[in-house]
C-alpha cells in the first residue's frame, strides 16, 4: 500500500461560496471537525485547532498555517508540525479545491506529507491510516453540515 497521500472527492449541495466558508471559517469548523478552532484564512497565518475540550488538561492541541485562500476555489493549510514553521518534512498539506457542480460543489480534498516526514514503516502506517480513518468520519460530516445550511422548507 502506498501512504504518500489521501484523496477524496465528495458532492455537496452548496455554492463553492458556501463550501467555502464551511471548511475556512472558524465558527463553521467547529460544527465538523475539530472541537476549537482559532485561525484566520488568509495565507501566511497561523492557529491551532483543538480536539476535546479546549479547557481540559488532556485536549490534543494542533498548530496550523494557511497556505492558500483563494474563495471560493482553494484552501489549504500545512498542520501537525511540532515547532514552526511548518515545512514539508515536518507537517501534512490539506488542500480544498472546490469545483462548481451544478447548482453544488464538487469537493476535491487532498492530504500529503507523510513520507516525507521520514519515519520508519510503522510510524508511517500507522500515522496514515490514524488520517484515514479521520477524514472517513470528517468529511461526510462536512458534507451533511454545509448541506444542512442550504436546506429550504
Amino acid at each position: 500500500m502506498e501512504y504518500g497521500s489521501i484523496e477524496r472527492e465528495v458532492r455537496i449541495d452548496a455554492t463553492p461560496e458556501v463550501v467555502y466558508e464551511v471548511i475556512s471559517s472558524p465558527e463553521h469548523l467547529r460544527e465538523w471537525w475539530p472541537d476549537d478552532a482559532e485561525l484566520d484564512p488568509v495565507p501566511g497565518a497561523t492557529g491551532a485547532i483543538t480536539f476535546g475540550d479546549p479547557t481540559a488538561p488532556d485536549a490534543t492541541i494542533v498548530p496550523l498555517t494557511v497556505v492558500e485562500a483563494d474563495p471560493p476555489r482553494r484552501f489549504a493549510f500545512r498542520w501537525a508540525y511540532d515547532e514552526g514553521p511548518p515545512t514539508e518534512t515536518n507537517s501534512f498539506l490539506v488542500t480544498f479545491d472546490l469545483v462548481p457542480s451544478g447548482d453544488g460543489t464538487l469537493l476535491r480534498f487532498e492530504e500529503t506529507g507523510f513520507r516525507e516526514r521520514g519515519w520508519e514503516a510503522a510510524v508511517l502506517e500507522e500515522a496514515y491510516l490514524d488520517h484515514v480513518r479521520g477524514w472517513d468520519l470528517f468529511l461526510p460530516r462536512l458534507v451533511t453540515y454545509a448541506n444542512r445550511l442550504v436546506t429550504r422548507p
